[in-house]
């Protein structure tokens, strides 16, 4: 039997009791564990335990459709047999949605699904899918519902049944029977997720599973449980809007540099099937200071709007206030700004948003920000037709960005035909119906589209 102490905030683990975790900066957030010596586990051991590479393992493996193209897609084409798939997002995002409509999906096309719902109850699960329009004759009963928070008690149900998925919703609300500590502790948390990842591997089912976050924006608990699983989702949006980003951070079985973009409705979540006529779809641009530039979400293009307002200050330190990008980005272009062209902004209250609700930290928006900033600042609407990109530096210049041409791509698909980019990357674009700007420096920039210099 041992005592330590964890962080209620981000599972951090010490021997010793600490004022503030030094993980998360909480204050008061570690509390003690008593942690009992569980009992040794049989092993469970194959016919065969060695493989010769090449010989004995399969050359290649099955992917399973679930209903949800996006998801597939991000996922690399399906999801395989014998994966564990982790999702995690904050509260109310669209995680139990996203999964609720996998669970329809893969009951209906690939076999048996047990969906456990440890935080809802039944009654709240089935309101839930009656509105989601999930309750149809087609499933044949083939989607089963499950209360069960003792993953023990689970994987014996799961291996009388012998479903083909299983779906936790959460692990922060599963216990383990032979380790201590409430549910959502590191110790339990663990135990869960090696237990499920155990029946998850010797019955090759596909299992995902719910994981909450923290404050700061990661998965609670143990850092261990990401690198046990295969697959680690985020789910992400501005819960002012209905968008809301899938994002992948690891695949075992595919890229992670793929995205999928969903709207959240009172019909479920519906895939978003042209982003950039959805961000674009009421710009305004009769006004001074709002721009399109175009970014990379993994291997997407996007093309998103960003708006910027300078307002007279009052007395003390004038306002930053930046939403869906880098604030710190955004602060050195209006230094650059002002040191490199005389622009006098250092007095004045600064607002800077992207608008849509989606959060980008790309460099490429740097010379769309210093446009849109000076086009407020001189009162002169920017061309409704141009987009800019490219990343500034402290000294004013203008340098590269990768993926120009698919940018571009994206950009000319929409009625753009006038770019701004660094002149370092002209000899690489190469679009017709393109009016291509290249420039260095941000005192080129000012004096190219502005007729205006430092």
């Amino acid at each position: 039997m041992g005592v330590f102490y964890v962080c209620r905030e981000c599972g951090y683990e010490s021997l010793k009791w600490l004022g503030r975790c030094p993980s998360c900066d909480g204050w008061n957030t570690l509390s003690e564990i008593t942690q009992e010596t569980a009992k040794k586990k049989e092993r469970r051991r194959s016919e065969s335990v060695l493989l010769t590479l090449g010989e004995d393992l399969p050359e290649s493996f099955n992917r399973v459709q679930t209903g949800e193209a996006d998801l597939d897609r991000i996922l690399g084409g399906g999801v395989v047999p014998g994966s564990l798939i982790l999702l995690g997002g904050e509260p109310g995002i669209g995680k139990s949605t996203l999964l609720l409509q996998t669970a329809a999906g893969l009951a209906e096309n690939y076999g048996k699904v047990i969906y456990v719902s440890a935080e809802e109850s039944a009654s709240q699960v089935g309101i839930r899918a009656e509105r989601l329009g999930l309750l149809s004759a087609s499933l044949n009963g083939e989607l089963l519902l499950s209360q069960e928070n003792e993953v023990e008690y689970l994987l014996a149900e799961a291996r009388e049944v012998k479903p083909k998925v299983l779906i936790v919703d959460s692990i922060q609300t599963m216990r383990s029977t032979v380790a201590s500590g409430l549910p959502g502790s590191p110790s339990q948390v663990r135990e869960v997720v090696q237990a499920l990842m155990e029946y998850t591997k010797e019955s090759e089912i596909i299992c995902f599973l719910v994981g909450h976050i923290t404050k700061s924006g990661l998965l609670a608990g143990p850092k261990l449980v990401e690198h046990m699983v295969d697959a680690v989702l985020y789910f992400e949006g501005d819960k002012r809007y209905s968008y809301r980003i899938l994002r992948v951070t690891k695949n075992r079985f595919g890229s992670t540099q793929e995205i999928a973009l969903y709207d959240l409705t009172d019909r479920g979540l519906l895939p978003v099937l042209n982003p950039s006529a959805a961000f674009l779809a009421e710009r305004y641009t009769a006004q001074s200071g709002t721009i399109v530039t175009p970014i990379l979400e993994g291997n997407l293009p996007l093309l998103i709007e960003i708006q910027t307002l300078i307002a007279k200050g009052s007395y003390g330190t004038p306002r930053r206030l930046v939403s869906g990008l880098d604030s710190q980005r955004v602060a050195m272009v209006l230094a650059v700004l002002e040191r490199r062209v005389g622009l006098p902004v250092s007095t004045d209250d600064v607002y800077v948003s992207v608008i849509g609700g989606i959060r980008t930290e790309e460099p490429a928006t740097d010379t769309a920000v210093a446009l849109a900033l000076a086009s407020n600042y001189y009162e002169e609407p920017l061309p409704w037709n141009l987009v800019a990109l490219g990343e500034i530096g402290l000294t004013g210049e203008i340098r590269r960005v990768g993926g120009g041409q698919r940018r571009l791509l994206e950009a000319r698909r929409h009625g753009f035909s006038r770019v701004v980019l660094p002149r370092s990357m002209i000899e690489e674009i190469q679009l017709d119906g393109l009016e291509v700007i290249g420039v260095s420096t941000v005192q080129e920039l000012l004096a190219e589209i502005f007729k205006r210099g430092g």
